[in-house]
């Protein structure tokens, strides 16, 4: 499997005029301001008895980690199971607007590969909406095939949760510039800080981490902590479950779906981690309070 490097890093933010007022004053400067572009992903398989290349989704990213982006999202999509089934994932089209590189990414897999095509023919929701409601819209959205996370193994010492986003801060270059990104990252359970992804959606974040482990073939992640930046989503706690991750840990606060799934699936959910305090809405038993 190969993603060539051209996808990977292209620039993240821009500069751009502003007037700044500040009481009845007002005076023209630059301001930094992160880039949002459209990424079409494409898959390339064998469809019956030829190939065929089918769009499957449209997300607005920002340019960087294409690649990861792409398989994180075929994974944790339940459309792929296996970085095995990869050839390669490759940029394709022209960009637009201040990204000049490519806004389409195509994900070339072996003709013995399982793709599961209902998971690629059902609707993506990728923003909250009113659509999301009751037990039965709930059951269409799940990624078929997800399984309880066992209850030994991972701990965390609450000490170590109060240092979690001090050190993701520390490694949000584009954010601290911008002010614009949301942040994933994944810890150790002895809180070390193993890799940081931005972007302007957080899904698109949480893709690009696990989809760099998907490639690597380190999924399940049944020894990680996946820190978000903002709020934990339904979506967000379904992809750590598909992942394998025991615990999520957010600065913002979990929707009432991401504490449902949690609860189903003995996730450890935990949010509002700030001023040294957190509040625990499932899995406390994988917090070491001493």
């Amino acid at each position: 499997m190969s993603a060539r490097p051209a996808i990977d890093r292209p620039a993240q933010s821009i500069h751009a005029p502003v007037i700044r007022v500040a009481g009845a004053a007002s005076t023209i400067r630059s301001d930094c301001l992160a880039i949002e572009e459209p990424l079409e992903i494409r898959i390339d398989a064998l469809v019956g008895a030829r190939r065929q290349i089918k769009s499957i989704s449209i997300t607005m990213r920002t340019p960087g980690f294409d690649a990861e982006l792409a398989a994180g999202f075929l994974f944790t999509e339940g459309i792929l199971r296996s970085p095995a089934d990869i050839i390669e994932i490759v940029g394709c089209g022209q960009g637009t607007g201040a990204h000049d590189g490519s806004n389409t990414v195509e994900v070339r897999v072996r003709d013995h590969a399982v793709v599961l095509w209902p998971a690629v023919e059902r609707h993506f929701y990728s923003t909250s909406s009113c659509g999301v409601c009751g037990k039965a819209s709930l059951d269409a959205l799940e990624v078929p095939g997800l399984q309880p996370i066992t209850r030994d193994g991972f701990k965390i010492a609450a000490a170590e949760i109060h240092t979690l986003q001090e050190k993701v801060r520390a490694h949000q270059a584009v954010f601290e510039q911008t002010g614009g990104l949301h942040g994933a990252a994944l810890f150790s359970s002895d809180g070390e800080l193993l890799a940081v992804r931005e972007d302007v959606g957080r899904h698109n974040a949480v893709d690009k981490l696990l989809g760099w482990q998907f490639m690597a073939g380190m999924t399940p992640l049944a020894s990680r902590l996946l820190f978000l930046s903002g709020r934990a989503s339904f979506e967000l706690v379904q992809k750590a479950l598909v992942a394998g991750i025991p615990m999520i840990v957010a600065v913002g606060a979990p929707s009432s779906l991401a504490v449902e799934l949690a609860k189903r699936f003995d996730l450890t959910l935990i949010g509002f981690v700030r001023d040294g305090r957190f509040n625990i809405y499932n899995g406390e038993w994988r917090v070491n309070s001493r």
